[in-house]
C-alpha cells in the first residue's frame, strides 16, 4: 500500500473524531446535528476519498465480493454471547453507574425523550453500527491489514474506535469506570479487526455489533423506564 494512504488515514480519521469530540461535548449540539455529522465525517468524506483520491471502486474496496458466509456464523455466535456479557455486567457494576446522570445527560444536554429514544436505539442498532463498522474496520483496519502493517491496523483502528466513544460517555462514569470502559472497547475492537481477516470485508463485525448495541439500548431503555 502506498504509504502516503497510511499518513493521510491517519489524519483525517484523528481530526474526524476530535471534531465528533468537540460537537458531543464542547458544542453540545443535539443529537440530530451530532447524527448529520457522524454520517458526513464517517461515511460521505471516506467515500469521495476512495472514489476521487484513491481513484477505487467502492465495491472492490470494501471487498464484498470476498463475503465468507460460513463464517458469518461466527459473527451471530459472539454477538449473542456479547449481549449476555455486556448485561450481565451492568448488573454486576450497576450500583457503581450512575443512571440518572446518564438519563439526564440524554434528556437535558441532547434534548432525548423516551419516544425520540425509541427511533435512535433502532438508528443506533443498525445505522450507526453499519457507519462505525464501516469507518474503522472497513476504511481504516482493513487497508492496513492488507498492506505490510497489518499490527498498526489492529492497534490504530481498535484504539481509536475506544477513544471515539469517550466523546458518549464523558460525564456518564467516574474515571475508574471510564478506563475500565476504554479498555474493554480496545479489546472489542481486536476482536472486530480479527474477525474481518479471513473475509477482507466489515460484515462480520457488523453483525456482532448489532447484537452489542441491543444489549446497550436494551439497558437504555431500562434506565428510561425506571428512572
Amino acid at each position: 500500500m502506498d504509504r502516503k494512504f497510511i499518513v493521510h488515514i491517519v489524519i483525517l480519521t484523528a481530526l474526524s473524531c476530535l471534531l465528533l469530540y468537540m460537537i458531543e461535548q464542547v458544542f453540545g449540539a443535539h443529537y440530530l446535528v451530532k447524527t448529520s455529522s457522524k454520517i458526513g465525517l464517517f461515511l460521505i468524506i471516506p467515500l469521495v476519498y476512495i472514489k476521487y483520491f484513491l481513484k477505487d471502486s467502492i465495491f472492490d474496496f470494501l471487498r464484498f465480493n470476498q463475503i465468507d458466509w460460513d463464517r458469518l456464523k461466527l459473527g451471530f455466535g459472539l454477538g449473542l454471547l456479547s449481549m449476555i456479557i455486556l448485561i450481565g455486567t451492568y448488573i454486576l457494576l450497576q450500583g457503581f453507574i450512575e443512571g440518572e446522570a446518564i438519563i439526564s445527560d440524554l434528556r437535558d444536554r441532547l434534548g432525548i425523550s423516551f419516544k425520540e429514544y425509541i427511533w435512535i436505539a433502532v438508528y443506533i442498532t443498525f445505522v450507526n453500527s453499519l457507519l462505525e463498522e464501516f469507518y474503522f474496520r472497513g476504511f481504516i483496519f482493513l487497508k492496513f491489514y492488507q498492506s505490510d502493517l497489518p499490527i498498526l491496523g489492529y492497534l490504530y483502528s481498535s484504539g481509536l474506535f475506544a477513544v471515539y466513544h469517550v466523546a458518549i460517555f464523558a460525564t456518564w462514569f467516574n474515571i475508574w469506570l471510564t478506563l475500565l470502559a476504554l479498555v474493554g472497547l480496545f479489546v472489542v475492537g481486536l476482536v472486530f479487526c480479527y474477525l474481518n481477516t479471513k473475509s477482507n470485508n466489515f460484515l462480520n463485525s457488523w453483525i456482532l455489533h448489532i447484537f452489542a448495541d441491543i444489549a446497550v439500548v436494551s439497558i437504555g431503555f431500562y434506565l428510561f423506564w425506571t428512572l
